[in-house]
């Protein structure tokens, strides 16, 4: 399961309201939104990425894999739906963020066993957090090494891991999605020998109450100020490549960088590499098994 994406341009308005629980946004919204997708090609990837993915798994698990969206088609409720008419009888659902929020992975989990409740089936293991696997940590470590390499000064460069902020509500609930980021983080860092490191949050939205921080731009400013002028960034609550990578990283942080004197490259998403299917594999066995 994943965000989900408008196909093309003429979908964005509707895209737009669906996040927004059904209230359209304005124009300017949309034209806001609109501009965003043209900066990076006119749409994102990430549906082609997931379906590419569930190919690969599908191959290495020799079971079917299903895709399902929360915002857009195939949506996970489509998903589901066929898994029942299919005659699937268990299932593993696995959301493509490794980190648990109840307003992200929760949202996700909560459609998929509705969705199959209503149904009678299939009967759904779902797995809600996956930010310590072994083999998330090894891979993503490699990139940021990899990723440092990449620099004139790589000794010296600081590393920024970020992801999605969420409202400061959260924290009322006592919610782990900060803790599991920064969780993740310290252990990347760990393996990657990365001394110098950070987190930030990006992508917060204007929804009038306070996000999560300090945010990336910020971030990055801070460090600038302390003399940094090398930074890796690290999107470490994305898997795959999709609007807020590819612009609010590559084109917004990025600009922000170079308005500053700071260098910036930017760890390459998981994607469908097939380290990360491996990952996808053994999470699967693993969460289909205890459900036994």
């Amino acid at each position: 399961m994943a965000y989900g994406t408008p196909a093309t341009p003429g979908d964005i308005e509707a895209y737009y309201t669906h996040i927004r629980g059904g209230r359209a946004p304005t124009p300017d919204q949309v034209k806001r939104l609109a501009d965003r997708y043209a900066a990076i090609g006119g749409a994102s990837p990430l549906l082609e990425i997931t379906q590419a993915a569930a190919r690969a798994l599908s191959v290495r698990l020799g079971s079917p894999v299903y895709v399902g969206m929360k915002h857009w088609h195939p949506f996970i409720a489509d998903a589901v739906a066929q898994m029942h008419r299919d005659g699937v009888a268990r299932a593993v659902a696995i959301t493509l963020a490794p980190h648990y929020s109840r307003m992200s992975v929760g949202a996700y989990v909560h459609t998929a066993q509705a969705v199959a409740e209503r149904h009678g089936g299939p009967q759904l293991r779902c797995l809600e957090s996956w930010h310590l696997h072994p083999g998330l940590i090894a891979t993503l470590a490699d990139r940021v090494r990899e990723a440092r390499a990449r620099l004139p000064h790589p000794d010296t460069a600081a590393v920024v891991f970020t992801a999605h902020s969420l409202p400061k509500r959260i924290l009322e609930w006592n919610d782990p999605y900060p803790r599991q980021l920064v969780e993740s983080a310290k252990a990347v860092a760990a393996k990657a020998n990365a001394a110098r490191w950070s987190f930030a949050f990006q992508s917060a939205s204007a929804t009038g109450e306070p996000w999560l921080g300090p945010d990336v731009g910020d971030a990055i400013g801070d460090l600038n100020t302390k003399g940094v002028r090398e930074v890796v960034v690290c999107p470490i609550g994305f898997v795959a490549d999709h609007l807020e990578v590819l612009y609010d990283i590559d084109v917004e942080a990025r600009e922000r960088a170079e308005a500053l004197g700071v260098r910036l490259v930017r760890t390459p998403s998981l994607n469908d590499a097939p380290a990360f299917i491996e990952i996808l594999a053994g999470l699967a066995r693993e969460t289909l098994t205890a459900a036994v």
